[in-house]
């Protein structure tokens, strides 16, 4: 049990850390003042599940590594965050974007775990479920105002589309260590929830007078460890005062 659901466990963390640093990108460089204390703030719920999920891990990790030390101390191959996660943030249209996707994506997934057979999973659900209404609600309204806006703003939000969409099919993946945790009761299928994404996601675009793109060919690799170049660059800025003060506490 330990081992399986380690991994699924660290796969959620990932996600969320590596999204929630992205966001931890923005502060001071938004585009207005609003945006500049929103997204950080965003970014400090994310970071706050990801303390959680690497706590649960740290009491499952055969390793007996700490919660700083999943987050802060492993090699870049050694994450299992999804492909999606770690893309630069580009421009602003590409954050709201990104963040629309993953957070649909996680209130269903969230919604699904509220009654796991792991309890602390199940609290985590609880408290998520909330937060992440917003997180839709805000990248939602800012996805419709750019892609109904200017020639300029739509076009950027084409952009973001099609670069980012290809990402997407990452977010369903189950590995085999989800798998087991699927038929043990502890999280929920992920595959499931392609068709209620895709519904939620076109009638969002369709206010925002956006295309929902046909997709042949989708990225992968994240679950695996196989990451872009822009994962080096994200871990090395990521991991730098836990690299060079090991074990420092504030």
């Amino acid at each position: 049990m330990s081992d399986h659901l380690f991994s699924s466990i660290l796969e959620l963390a990932d996600d969320h850390l590596i999204l929630g640093h992205r966001l931890s990108e923005w502060c001071g460089h938004a585009p207005t003042l609003e945006e500049d204390l929103s997204l950080p703030n965003l970014g400090l719920d994310l970071l706050g599940v990801a303390t959680s999920l690497y706590s649960f891990a740290s009491k499952l990790d055969s390793k007996c590594r700490s919660d700083d030390q999943l987050a802060f101390g492993r090699l870049e191959r050694e994450y299992k965050s999804c492909l999606l996660m770690e893309k630069p943030n580009e421009h602003f249209g590409y954050t709201m974007l990104k963040q629309l996707y993953f957070s649909t994506f996680m209130e269903m997934f969230w919604e699904n775990s509220l009654h796991s057979k792991y309890e602390d999973i199940a609290a985590v659900a609880s408290k998520s479920v909330k937060e992440i209404a917003y997180h839709i609600r805000h990248s939602g309204e800012w996805v419709i105002r750019l892609g109904d806006g200017t020639k300029e703003s739509r076009n950027k939000m084409l952009e973001a589309i099609y670069e980012l969409h290809p990402y997407t099919d990452e977010l369903f993946h189950m590995s085999k260590c989800s798998k087991q945790c699927l038929r043990d009761g502890y999280l929920p299928d992920r595959s499931k929830l392609r068709s209620s994404w895709i519904t939620r996601i076109e009638s969002i675009f369709e206010e925002a007078t956006l295309p929902f793109p046909t997709i042949s060919y989708f990225h992968a690799g994240g679950r695996d460890g196989i990451h872009t170049e822009s994962m080096g660059h994200l871990i090395s800025e990521m991991q730098y005062l836990q690299r060079a003060y090991p074990g420092q506490k504030w």
